[in-house]
């Protein structure tokens, strides 16, 4: 059975680029911040990554400090800052904020107070993007960052969390952008490293991984690439939507990811479904991967007012640069007659 992968929200495959910018990073011996010449070649790995992420950000002249990942990032960014946020913000960033911002049915934050909030620029659920309210604290970018093109520096977020995993680079990795001169006091404290925001050795594998892998999405975006995926989940949704009634396409309408397919078939658990598709050689997801295995109906849409049958009826699929046209059609196909069955098992 050749296996088709369809849960690019949840991790990418490795980046060619990435890996081997790992291996050579696994010749370089020394630590980043000894001042001997090995030390000073395990900077430069550092320096070069720090430069790369920052270029397919969009963020010259901005503070790039590196993470274990976005949870991490999180953590650095809200810890103690009595912020507010929303119901649909990924579970790391739930855990650190007064969940108290309203979200409308067709999935938009509602801010009052941009400078104490934090709102996700695209839902990794969903793929619904957001507009950024002026002065903005903190934006989740993980799920926008190697997918949309973005600008830290028009952007109006005073720090930003991105991952490596989600645009090909390696897990464990990611960094907190943030605009010159802010004030991030340190959770992790100790060495001193990374600007005094983060102490601790550098994963220097893991960052110069992720800097090669930024580098490499950001020539996709500029390729076109993801225009091409965009075409391709609008075909997967136009042959849902064409063949049968029952699936409810969340954000259909609104601006979303390129690449994020999320639907319901009321009545048929999401789990059942991600189960089913996988013996038949199709990985995706029932939501965030972090909240996978759980039974229960997706926060996220119950925020934007679906009842629990449809929040626990809801699949996502989320497609990638190595996704082809033939992959969703034979998902589509595949999906199509299970649901066929399903119906009549209910009936």
């Amino acid at each position: 059975m050749n296996r088709v992968y369809l849960d690019n929200n949840a991790t990418t495959p490795l980046r060619p680029e990435a890996r081997e910018a790992m291996i050579a990073a696994m010749e370089v011996c020394g630590n980043p911040s000894s001042v001997h010449a090995e030390g000073r070649a395990a900077k430069a790995l550092v320096e070069r990554a720090r430069a790369q992420v920052a270029a397919a950000f969009g963020a010259d002249g901005a503070d790039i400090v590196f993470t274990s990942g976005s949870t991490e990032g999180a953590a650095l960014t809200l810890a103690g800052r009595n912020l507010h946020g929303a119901a649909v913000e990924h579970d790391a960033v739930r855990a650190w904020i007064h969940e108290d911002l309203p979200v409308s049915a067709a999935g938009e934050v509602l801010v009052e107070t941009p400078e104490a909030s934090t709102v996700q620029l695209a839902n990794s659920e969903t793929g619904i993007v957001q507009t950024l309210p002026p002065g903005l604290a903190v934006t989740d970018a993980t799920q926008a960052f190697g997918k949309l093109p973005i600008a830290f520096n028009w952007m109006y977020a005073q720090m930003a969390l991105v991952s490596a995993h989600k645009l090909g680079g390696p897990k464990g990795v990611g960094a907190v952008v943030m605009k010159r001169g802010t004030d991030l006091p340190a959770l992790i404290k100790g060495g001193g490293q990374e600007m005094g925001r983060r102490s601790g050795t550098e994963n220097v594998i893991g960052i110069a991984g992720f800097g090669a892998a930024a580098e490499a999405a950001a020539r996709d975006l500029a390729d076109g690439v993801w225009e091409q995926i965009e075409e391709f989940r609008n075909i997967l949704e136009n042959a849902l939507e064409g063949a049968v009634k029952s699936p409810i396409f969340v954000g259909k309408g609104r601006q979303r990811l390129p690449n994020t397919l999320c639907f319901a078939a009321p009545g048929w658990k999401g789990e059942t479904q991600v189960m089913q598709m996988d013996l038949s050689g199709f990985a995706i997801s029932a939501g965030s991967a972090c909240s996978s295995g759980k039974v229960r109906a997706s926060a996220v849409l119950t925020a934007m007012g679906f009842d629990e049958v449809t929040a626990s009826s809801a699949i996502r699929v989320s497609l990638g640069p190595r996704t082809t046209k033939e992959d969703v059609l034979r998902f589509a196909e595949t999906w199509l007659e299970k649901e066929k069955k399903h119906r009549a098992r209910a009936a």
